[in-house]
């Protein structure tokens, strides 16, 4: 009995705080979305209209599906270029990994805002890319402006998210057990066999908290494309935005926000069919 209300006094502070901070306004937002009218107009109406307006709004249908795609491709390039740096560090740095870590780590402090705008200057037409193209002798004429676009805001967000990715991978490598790699070089397995064998599978957990931790909020960022995308670049977020802000139709970018949440939802279920939520962090 004692032991339990030593657990209900632990865990009552920080319920509380996602009750009000997070579950309460969901539910808020939740009763927009079957509001009629905009911000500043009879809204005591509860109505299905916005959704039925939704399903058969092919445009932004295809722009969340878009921003999910931009997303995913986000995700797996961070993956991928986080994967080697942890690797080494945990492998090959020895007693200087965790120096290397914080360096890496390091430009993050900087602020998001200066990263981004920092991108948006080499990406530019009269950018640092593009004088050492023109410098090399590329002919930038008939080229397509890689700045206000698709390509720049995946760029821009691979950048922003690496070092977060490597954090998570580089947890999950340095549960590995040595042992196990020498019982792989035992058995006859070479360093690429005892990789694919032991060290890809047991580091799956950091893979995957990695993906998600940058897929699920890429797929409502706004700030980036509002930068370096342009009218080719924007994704769900900025509609969201817009609806919010400059719109001022609260309902309908309820609705926009909910289904945004549910589809980033289905990778958590998806993930969790096959590895235990506490893996990925690291429990």
């Amino acid at each position: 009995m004692e032991h339990r209300s030593r657990i209900s006094t632990l865990v009552s502070p920080p319920a509380i705080f996602m009750f009000i901070m997070f579950v309460l306004p969901l539910g808020f937002m939740a009763l927009y979305s079957f509001r009629a009218g905009s911000f500043g107009a009879a809204r005591e109406t509860f109505t299905l209209d916005n959704y039925r307006d939704f399903l058969a709004n092919a445009p932004f249908q295809r722009l969340l599906w878009r921003s999910l795609l931009i997303s995913f491709w986000v995700s797996l390039a961070a993956v991928v270029l986080s994967y080697p740096i942890a690797y080494f560090l945990v492998f090959g740095a020895g007693r200087s990994k965790l120096l290397l870590l914080t360096i890496i780590i390091v430009p993050a402090w900087v602020s998001y805002l200066l990263r981004v705008l920092a991108w948006k200057i080499i990406l530019g037409s009269t950018g640092i890319l593009a004088s050492f193209l023109t410098w090399i002798g590329f002919d930038l004429a008939d080229a397509p402006l890689l700045l206000y676009s698709p390509e720049a805001v995946i760029i821009t967000l691979v950048y922003v998210w690496v070092p977060f990715v490597a954090l998570p991978i580089f947890a999950a490598l340095e549960r590995i057990d040595p042992s196990l790699l020498e019982a792989a070089y035992d058995l006859g397995c070479s360093k690429f066999a005892a990789f694919l064998r032991v060290t890809l599978p047991l580091s799956l957990p950091g893979v995957l908290a990695g993906f998600l931790f940058v897929f699920i909020p890429t797929v409502g960022e706004y700030v980036t494309p509002s930068l370096v995308g342009g009218t080719e670049g924007i994704m769900f977020g900025n509609l969201i935005q817009d609806q919010f802000l400059r719109g001022l139709d609260w309902p309908t970018g309820s609705l926009m926000s909910l289904a945004m949440l549910v589809i980033v939802l289905v990778p958590l279920v998806v993930f969790s069919r096959f590895i235990k939520l506490a893996d990925l962090a690291g429990i």
